[in-house]
């Protein structure tokens, strides 16, 4: 699929405590660090925007020599408002919507720029990230995602998707898949109250379901994942721990090597930064490693294995 060799990916933000998109970003060291550890482990990374930090990260895939491909997006932010965000988001002005569709324009540039400056790197590109969702909090319009799809193919030469949960391309994405080169789909089993014992069975449906409708599309998942903590918001707490973030990798991981299905998982690093500033705020703990880099319970194992070969 999209001609690269069968290999894990993992979806990486490498932001620790006091950083955050916009202000303080990672540092080369750090970015080093964190690709020495995941790489064992993993050859495809994803990156969600052209920012400073994936500027770092490709700068030291490149002079570090690092055995790493990257798929890059570029994150557009809401170009409408939508009143059905749950959590209140997604509302701007009439200026701020003209600022976000410029500030989108110029982030498809960049990932454009990006792409053919490091096309020995980067794999394949994104135009956003669950930007067509019901409940998102960046709405963009499928018909303006399809114009920024069409803009990065006909400059970059890579394969141009959008990041997406499952549940649109089925129904309102239709147009935009004639027009990406594959499809990306997100499922989140514990989002959506399965519990373990449920979640491959749930990840395989929303997999094939997709699959079905588009038989003649490639479909990636980009996202697929497991948190270890909640405080209650969106998640049961009882349906997360290290455990059971154990059981989904491996048994995703099991299905998706055997059927070549390239998947992402979400995500490698802890991210403090993210979600509500409360402690157990499940956005913040869905890492294979914890915001200080010491593996959860599946890593563990991982690295005992490593280390022995």
């Amino acid at each position: 699929m999209l001609g690269v060799a069968p290999a894990r990916a993992i979806c990486y933000s490498g932001f620790r405590h006091g950083q955050h998109p916009g202000g303080v970003y990672p540092t080369y060291e750090q970015v080093k660090e964190d690709l020495l550890i995941m790489q064992p482990h993993w050859k495809y990374l994803r990156m969600y925007d052209c920012d400073e930090h994936a500027m770092t990260t490709l700068e030291v895939i490149r002079k570090e020599k690092l055995d790493f491909k990257l798929m890059l997006g570029a994150y557009i932010e809401g170009e409408m408002n939508n009143f059905n965000c749950p959590w209140g988001g997604g509302v701007f002005s009439e200026k701020e919507l003209e600022e976000n569709a410029a500030l989108n324009q110029s982030k498809i540039n960049k990932l454009i720029k990006l792409a053919n400056e490091y096309s020995d790197i980067i794999f394949t590109l994104s135009v956003g990230n669950e930007a067509c969702v019901e409940w998102t909090d960046h709405y963009v319009h499928e018909n303006k995602v399809q114009e920024y799809v069409k803009q990065v193919k006909a400059a970059a030469k890579q394969p141009v998707t959008f990041c997406e949960n499952y549940v649109p391309w089925l129904f309102k994405l239709e147009k935009l898949t004639g027009e990406v080169d594959f499809i990306s789909i997100h499922t989140y089993p514990v989002w959506e109250y399965k519990h373990i014992e449920e979640a491959l069975a749930y990840t395989k449906d929303n997999y094939y379901s997709v699959v079905r409708k588009y038989p003649h599309k490639p479909v990636v998942i980009t996202e697929a994942g497991w948190a270890t903590n909640s405080n209650g918001r969106g998640i049961d707490p009882e349906n997360v721990n290290e455990t059971y973030q154990k059981i989904y990798y491996e048994k995703l991981m099991a299905w998706t090597d055997k059927e070549k299905i390239l998947t992402f998982f979400f995500e490698a690093f802890d991210e403090p930064w993210k979600g509500s500033p409360e402690p157990l705020e499940p956005e913040k703990h869905w890492g294979l490693y914890k915001i200080d880099r010491t593996p959860k319970l599946v890593m563990r194992g991982y690295k005992e294995q490593y280390m022995n070969k």
